[in-house]
């Protein structure tokens, strides 16, 4: 096979949790961008609904599932409702995701468990609803977005640093048990990237500055800049990458 047409997507579909916005919109543009057909899906209709009609602007074909992430019975049902009425997903991206800053000390109990259930959880509840097409097809490439934060910490998100070090594990947990059956399944480990969900630390003058001093590449990544990656992991170029985290942050984790 010619080694470009590994990474087209043509005729292929990829369901992006928490996709109405930030990383997930950029990760089901660029996906598109190389021929998926895009499921997008959210909690608020309107937002979904934008995002939607904007990636359709350039003539690729978009769906959207409104569906609750953290609730087993709203998954079911959405992803039996898209394998019936919308087509098989041939490609899942775990993407959904929240952050609350606290003290560890003051650290509410009600927003731990809603961290968990967010970034963790719902990986677990929706990789396990989507894997039963793909195990019966035999094919499917799961990509579940890790973070920096799977490797190391800082104060006020000890809460998010441990759902992302757990995710991290669950995806090599489920390659380790769904690789006989055909699937891929990968993550990737975005470092700070300009999104709504870090606008205020951008906006923080001294972080901004210890971002730039701390990063070898000196600044920001773009959300769009995390759209190869994910192109790499859903094609037949990672057709052997399995159980693998990519991290995609400008040498951060790389140098002390």
């Amino acid at each position: 096979m010619n080694t470009l047409a590994q990474f087209s997507l043509a005729g292929r579909r990829a369901l992006v949790t928490g996709s109405s916005r930030g990383l997930g919109l950029a990760i089901a543009t660029a996906l598109a961008g190389a021929g998926a057909e895009i499921v997008l899906n959210g909690r608020d209709q309107q937002t979904l609904g934008a995002a939607a009609a904007g990636l359709a602007e350039g003539g690729r074909k978009v769906s959207a599932l409104a569906f609750d992430v953290t609730s087993e019975e709203s998954v079911n049902e959405a992803i039996a409702h898209c394998e019936d009425k919308i087509g098989p997903i041939d490609i899942l991206v775990n993407n959904a995701g929240v952050q609350h800053r606290s003290p560890l000390e003051d650290f509410p109990l009600a927003q731990f468990e809603r961290v968990m259930m967010t970034n963790l959880t719902s990986a677990f509840i929706v990789g396990k609803a989507v894997a039963q097409g793909m195990i019966a097809r035999r094919r499917g490439k799961m990509i579940n977005i890790c973070s920096l934060m799977s490797h190391v910490s800082r104060p006020s998100i000890a809460p998010y640093a441990a759902s992302k070090a757990a995710i991290a594990n669950l995806t090599r947990g489920m390659a380790t048990d769904w690789a006989k059956h055909g699937l891929n399944v990968n993550g990737i480990a975005p470092g700070y990237f300009r999104t709504e969900m870090n606008e205020a630390l951008v906006a923080n003058v001294d972080f901004n500055a210890w971002i730039e001093r701390r990063t070898p590449m000196g600044r920001w990544g773009d959300p769009s800049e995390l759209g190869g990656a994910a192109v790499f992991l859903a094609s037949d170029a990672a057709s052997f990458v399995n159980g693998h985290i990519l991290y995609v942050d400008g040498a951060f984790s790389a140098t002390v």
